[in-house]
């Protein structure tokens, strides 16, 4: 069953819908430049409301390894999502000082950028089209790829049932794709579980 990602939640309504909707996880975005940016104290308050049953988490732009490490050893998040220019040492210094799971993000214009996520050591890859751009890329070049990927990059309720039917993705990840006005919908976040749903049923 392709598992769903709600990311960049940042109000307690935000996630009071994810409780009701039970996707597997849901986001908090550490990155300051962008506009979905929770403080970590914030994120703490927002866990503690978060169901038992969803895993938050943690996305970071090159934030110090120790920075990581600490919101994951406080429990504020249950995995980090490295979205910036993480190479593989950062990767092993990050693996030193937890054992929670580590996504990599990567961005997709070719397919050596499929081979090169291939070869990461994450525990797990997403795949997008940039750091929050809202566009979806090729996903011909995905096709070709051999281990479990989060599918970013453009995703609503419109396009996510025909991606989790051509491509069988591990998980799918939206964000600007259940907001109106910049902020969560929650009549379009329940879309698009219910999209994800639906195709996983048929």
């Amino acid at each position: 069953m392709t598992k769903i990602k709600l990311c960049g939640l940042s109000r307690l309504c935000d996630i009071e819908a994810a409780n009701e909707l039970k996707p597997e996880y849901i986001g908090f975005v550490f990155a300051t430049k962008s506009k979905r940016y929770v403080k970590p104290e914030t994120a703490a308050k927002l866990k503690a409301k978060l169901s038992s049953d969803i895993k938050a988490v943690g996305v970071f732009v090159n934030e110090s390894v120790d920075t990581v490490a600490e919101l994951l050893r406080e429990h504020i998040i249950d995995i980090a999502q490295l979205h910036g220019n993480e190479d593989e040492t950062y990767i092993a210094e990050l693996r030193k000082r937890t054992d929670k799971p580590i996504i990599k993000a990567f961005r997709i214009d070719s397919l050596s950028d499929i081979s090169a996520a291939e070869q990461s050591t994450a525990d797990y890859i997403l795949l997008d089209s940039g750091t929050g751009t809202g566009m979806v890329f090729d996903w011909d070049l995905v096709k070709s790829i051999r281990r479990p990927y989060f599918l970013a990059g453009g995703l609503d309720a419109r396009n996510v049932a025909d991606a989790v039917k051509t491509l069988h993705p591990f998980a799918v990840d939206v964000s600007s794709g259940i907001e109106t006005g910049g902020v969560k919908d929650i009549t379009k976040m329940a879309a698009f579980v219910a999209a994800v749903r639906k195709e996983e049923r048929l």
